[in-house]
C-alpha cells in the first residue's frame, strides 16, 4: 500500500509518499509545495492543487493521510491552512483516493506511543522508523513523513478489525 502523508499550509506543503509493506515501511519520495508571500491566495491555492495533482498522479498513492487543522491564535492562517488543505484533499477525492485525517496528538501517539511528544522526538522517530540518514528538512517534510506513518499504524489496526469482525 502505497500512503501520502500531507502537513498542510499555504506557503509549505509537507508531502511524504511511503509504501506500507507488511509492517515494513519504506520511503518513496518527499519534499515541499512552496508557494511565494505576497502572491494573490487564489493563485497560492491553485499552485498547491496542482502540484498535489501532479505528485499523485506521478507516484499513485493508494491513500492519503491529512494532518487536521489546529491553531491557537491566528485565525487568519487557519483559513488560509483551511482552504489548502481543502484543495489538497480535492485532488485526492477527484482520483478516488481515500483520504484519512489525524490530530496532531493522534499522529503523535501513533509515531512516538505519546501524544504530547515534542516535535524532535517525533521528527527522530520518523528518521529511525524510515531508515533515513537524517531527519527531513524543513519540519513540514517530516511532519508530513510522520501523517503517512500514522495512517500505516492506523491502517493496520483497522485491518486487524475488520478481520475480526468478519468471523
Amino acid at each position: 500500500m502505497r500512503i501520502l502523508g500531507i502537513d498542510p499550509g499555504i506557503a509549505i506543503v509537507g508531502f511524504g509518499f511511503i509504501d506500507k509493506t507488511g509492517s515494513k515501511l519504506t520511503p518513496v519520495q518527499y519534499g515541499c509545495i512552496q508557494t511565494e508571500a505576497h502572491t494573490d491566495p487564489g493563485l497560492r491555492l491553485k499552485q498547491v492543487y496542482d502540484a498535489a495533482c501532479q505528485l499523485i498522479d506521478k507516484y499513485k498513492p493508494d491513500a492519503m493521510a491529512v494532518e487536521k487543522l489546529f491553531f491557537n491564535r491566528n485565525v487568519t492562517t487557519a483559513f488560509t491552512v483551511g482552504q489548502a488543505r481543502g484543495v489538497i484533499i480535492l485532488a485526492a477525492v477527484q482520483r478516488g483516493i481515500p483520504v484519512g485525517e489525524y490530530t496532531p496528538l493522534q499522529v503523535k501517539q501513533a509515531v512516538v506511543g505519546y501524544g504530547k511528544a515534542e516535535k524532535i522526538q517525533v521528527q527522530e522517530m520518523v528518521r529511525m522508523f524510515l531508515k533515513l540518514s537524517a531527519i527531513p528538512k524543513p519540519d513540514d517534510v517530516a511532519d508530513a513523513l510522520a501523517v503517512a506513518i500514522c495512517h500505516a499504524h492506523s491502517s493496520t489496526l483497522h485491518d486487524k478489525i475488520k478481520e475480526v469482525t468478519k468471523r
